[in-house]
């Protein structure tokens, strides 16, 4: 499908009143949004200059997928592997400007293969190592996304020769500016499974496990609200799995994009990715950022947990089409 480039905006929407917290929607020196919601702002620029216009400790989490050093190129823009810590690095080092001490920066990232040979790149563990010793950030914990509907690639290794398996787990790094990042793992809680539930009835006696755990007969004991979700979390508990595909192909905003020719933007991330962080790492009112925007999932998520949101996105054609995610 071609792209089709949509009309710029000829008048600026008025801002409409942000009714749910004390703070009003920041504003950003120098930059008029593209568009606006209640709670948030989409702006058609490049990150950087925009994130350089924001004050020192004004956003609450960043959460983003920004385009992975892949061999081959998209048509959103992707950075070659050996360019990518110098073309990435500026970038976080003004997202660790403008979180507070508690804030959290998570990334969402793939790995890919090494042209011509069926060997990994190190490409984002570099980069892992990078803003933890060049920045300045903590990792507070790796975390990973399940995605079934990743296809068999690079086909060469995974179809055609046989020699390699399909990718299927993507990572999510959550950064943080200190390490006491703001989180409450009871705005994530899964329902307990059947075990639990049967371990709750039968109890526990105290015993010492062969791996030195003492397991005492309060073990047993549900506690108010759910389980403790993993770092691999699964969408629509009994979960165990932070599985969910990027592929769905009848929602609005997909929908809309067909209706209006304009091309849906090729590397979305389900909206559950985002919802289980900004959940786990943000109240309601904070401010919540995504500098590589794309088609505004973080956006529309953040839209409806009542927090206040920034969307930087310099493909205009996606950034009209995101528009859907609102309606």
């Amino acid at each position: 499908m071609a792209l089709v480039r949509p009309q710029r905006l000829t008048t600026q929407q008025p801002l409409l009143p942000f009714d749910g917290a004390a703070r009003p929607k920041p504003t950003i020196p120098g930059f008029i949004p593209y568009y606006n919601t209640p709670l948030g702002d989409a702006y058609w620029s490049d990150a950087l200059p925009v994130l350089k216009a924001l004050p020192d400790a004004s956003i609450n989490a960043v959460v983003t997928s920004p385009p992975y050093a892949l061999h081959f190129k998209k048509e959103y823009g992707n950075a070659e592997k050996q360019d990518y810590l110098e073309w990435f690095l500026p970038f976080a080092a003004e997202i660790f400007r403008i979180l507070p001490a508690d804030g959290s920066f998570v990334l969402n990232i793939g790995g890919s293969y090494n042209k011509g040979v069926p060997t990994r790149s190190l490409y984002h563990f570099k980069l892992l190592l990078a803003l933890v010793d060049q920045v300045g950030f903590h990792l507070a914990q790796e975390c990973f996304w399940f995605n079934p509907a990743k296809m068999p690639m690079p086909a060469e290794w995974v179809t055609v020769r046989r020699i390699r398996i399909k990718d299927a787990v993507e990572y999510v790094w959550w950064l943080a500016k200190s390490p006491w990042p703001k989180a409450d793992n009871r705005a994530v809680l899964r329902p307990y499974s059947r075990d639990m539930e049967r371990l709750n009835q039968k109890g526990v006696r105290r015993t010492t496990r062969p791996s030195g755990h003492h397991i005492k007969p309060s073990f047993s004991k549900l506690a108010p609200g759910g389980s403790i979700a993993p770092n691999v979390v699964e969408e629509d508990a009994p979960a165990d799995l932070l599985k969910f595909g990027n592929n769905a192909a009848n929602d609005l905003y997909t929908q809309r994009c067909k209706e209006a020719g304009i091309e849906i933007h090729p590397a979305r991330f389900p909206a559950a990715l985002p919802e289980f962080f900004i959940k786990l790492l943000t109240d309601e009112g904070d401010v919540v950022l995504d500098p590589f925007a794309g088609s505004n999932t973080t956006g529309a998520v953040a839209e409806r947990l009542g927090r206040r949101w920034i969307a930087l996105e310099k493909v205009e054609a996606y950034l009209q089409a995101s528009r859907f995610r609102f309606a």
